[in-house]
């Protein structure tokens, strides 16, 4: 937006490590327990509609949506609850959650049935009803995003995956194609929108070629094959680069005539069309150098990491230094693997103590190359000297807004400095003082 450059040009080049592109996604077992958190989206936290002792099955209805920005919660599971207690999130926030005791039987709730979709308004009920959030990480209710203010012509399928280690979306392009042609017809069909891209990082050639194949009969749909450099699937960056067109500084993608979903959230709203059942499984990567068996595991939403873990196993010979929820670049350290599996959750890994140390910081040597890698043409280095003398009028003017706090900056530090973290406080206290 400031520079010159494109974006698609600017981010960081990071490891193609994807080494379980390859495998097939394997079912996890029924856990020993689902805790289900009220807060899975961004938005309203949901209110719980079962007390202690009741008994729900695979596609009850456990937590109300809050609001229009907020999306219904669904047990995965069938068997009682035990209890609706506050629990600590990852962010170290509380909020309800519903646990639930399984049987083991996993009996489908006899409400679960497919919707029945005929226009854009039952769409979006459906989309609703479903639970539906964006699963490449936002976790922002689908529904809100299909309900734009301003007119859209154009549909934009992130497929893009471009943060290392995780796989999850180029196995729902593999394995889930039929669903994921089929929630991109019925989005165009009854939003009336002309125009798909199908976005898609060069890296995942077979992702292409099979998207590519099943595109050339469905008009208005065309794969883009993407340049592999994160971070290509931010919002922004992807518009720009399938459509040359640029959303305005605090616009939204709709201000561009753009709706970007998720490749995994559109094949849901395939699924859900089909079926009827809620979203109450989540594909996830998990991967590290700690990992004994990396996999491509589909676990029940409300699964304790620790059974995860425990399902793919942990190497005896290693210590584990940290487990991140998300990927390497915007994932977030969890500090309790007794922590849920979320709806947008994609990826664990788990490093070893030697992989996760970050080197001792040192003092900047003014290189730019922090500026040269933000995508969104900021200037982290500025904008820290403007955050360190509190100078919100200065922050203003130097687009502190814009960041994603997509990491690039402090990958391509050679000085190892904490450049996210402090564009991170910086963000945080401009916003805090236009507040005011």
């Amino acid at each position: 937006m400031l520079k010159k450059l494109k974006r698609a040009a600017l981010g960081a080049r990071v490891p193609h490590e994807k080494g379980t592109a390859g495998m097939e996604t394997v079912k996890m077992p029924v856990p020993t327990k689902v805790v289900l958190p009220m807060q899975q989206h961004i938005g309203a936290p949901c209110t719980p509609v079962v007390k202690k002792g009741d008994t729900v099955q695979v596609g009850t209805l456990v937590g109300q949506a809050g609001g229009f920005v907020s999306a219904n919660i669904y047990s995965g599971v069938s068997g009682t609850v035990t209890g609706v207690d506050n629990v600590r999130l990852s962010n170290g926030s509380f909020c309800p959650a519903v646990t639930i005791q399984p049987d083991g039987e996993q009996t489908v709730d006899p409400a679960v049935k497919p919707p029945v979709v005929t226009d854009k308004e039952s769409l979006l009920a459906a989309v609703q009803a479903c639970g539906l959030v964006g699963l490449g990480g936002a976790g922002f209710p689908t529904a809100v995003k299909l309900s734009p203010k301003t007119p859209v012509d154009t549909l934009v399928i992130n497929g893009a995956e471009c943060e290392p280690y995780l796989t999850a979306d180029a196995r729902e392009f593999l394995e889930n194609s039929e669903t994921v042609m089929s929630g991109i017809e019925a989005v165009m069909k009854y939003l009336d929108i002309k125009k798909c891209f199908i976005g898609i990082e060069r890296n995942k050639p077979e992702c292409i070629d099979l998207m590519c194949s099943l595109a050339k009969g469905v008009a208005g749909v065309e794969v883009k094959p993407l340049p592999s450099r994160y971070p290509q699937g931010a919002e922004k960056v992807l518009i720009e680069s399938v459509t040359g067109r640029e959303v305005p500084q605090g616009g939204l993608p709709a201000d561009a005539g753009v709706i970007v979903l998720n490749v995994t959230t559109v094949s849901t709203i395939g699924k859900y069309l089909a079926t009827g059942m809620p979203l109450v499984t989540r594909r996830m990567t998990v991967d590290g150098d700690a990992v004994k068996e990396p996999k491509n595991v589909e676990v029940i939403v409300g699964t304790p990491l620790q059974e995860v873990l425990d399902f793919c196993g942990v190497k005896e010979d290693v210590t584990v230094g940290k487990v991140i929820m998300g990927g390497p670049m915007m994932g977030v350290a969890v500090a309790d693997l007794s922590t849920p599996v979320l709806k947008q959750n994609n990826g664990l890994l788990v490093f070893s103590e030697a992989k996760a140390t970050l080197p001792a910081p040192q003092p900047c040597i003014r290189c730019g190359r922090c500026i040269d890698a933000c995508p969104m043409g900021l200037e982290p280095v500025v904008i820290a000297g403007a955050f360190n003398k509190k100078d919100a009028a200065a922050l203003d003017k130097l687009c502190i807004d814009l960041c994603m706090l997509c990491g690039s900056c402090s990958y391509v530090c050679p000085a190892k400095r904490p450049v996210t973290q402090t564009m991170s406080l910086a963000k945080d206290f401009a916003k805090k003082e236009a507040s005011k």
